[in-house]
């Protein structure tokens, strides 16, 4: 956000307005009905988010920490922190990177793995007007 005066040209019309306000409410239905699902399994939104991501990750199965802590906008600390409550959960499981022993890879265990597709699934079943973001994929 930036603190100084916007010139009139700047400052959003009624269609822009518009077009946000249906965003952040279509937005707001579906962070609730995530918080719904996940809460209904017996995790935190977070939890499901993290099975998410470290599913998400395009060519592989797995991420780092760090690529955890961008995905969900977290401190690495706080990721760190999450990743723990998740492998106590039997959710999910560190492996040292073979390439680089700085890095540790967070993998889905079958557990993980069967709950993210059970939630994902139920979520794919409330897409209805997010046909815009996800496409054809949510049909």
């Amino acid at each position: 956000m930036s603190s100084g005066t916007q010139s009139g040209n700047d400052l959003p019309g009624k269609q822009e307005l518009e077009a946000m306000s249906v965003f952040r409410y279509e937005l707001r239905k579906f962070l609730r009905v995530s918080e719904e699902i996940a809460n209904a399994a017996g995790i935190t939104t977070l939890q499901y988010q993290l099975l998410l991501h470290v599913r998400g990750f395009a060519g592989r199965r797995w991420a780092t920490v760090g690529e955890l802590a961008e995905r969900l906008q977290a401190a690495p600390n706080g990721t760190a922190a999450l990743v723990s409550r998740c492998e106590s959960a039997g959710l999910v499981t560190r492996k040292a990177d073979a390439s680089d022993r700085r890095q540790v890879q967070v993998h889905l265990t079958p557990k993980g793995e069967r709950c993210l597709l059970k939630l994902a699934a139920e979520h794919k079943a409330h897409y209805g007007s997010f046909g815009w973001v996800f496409g054809d994929t949510a049909k």
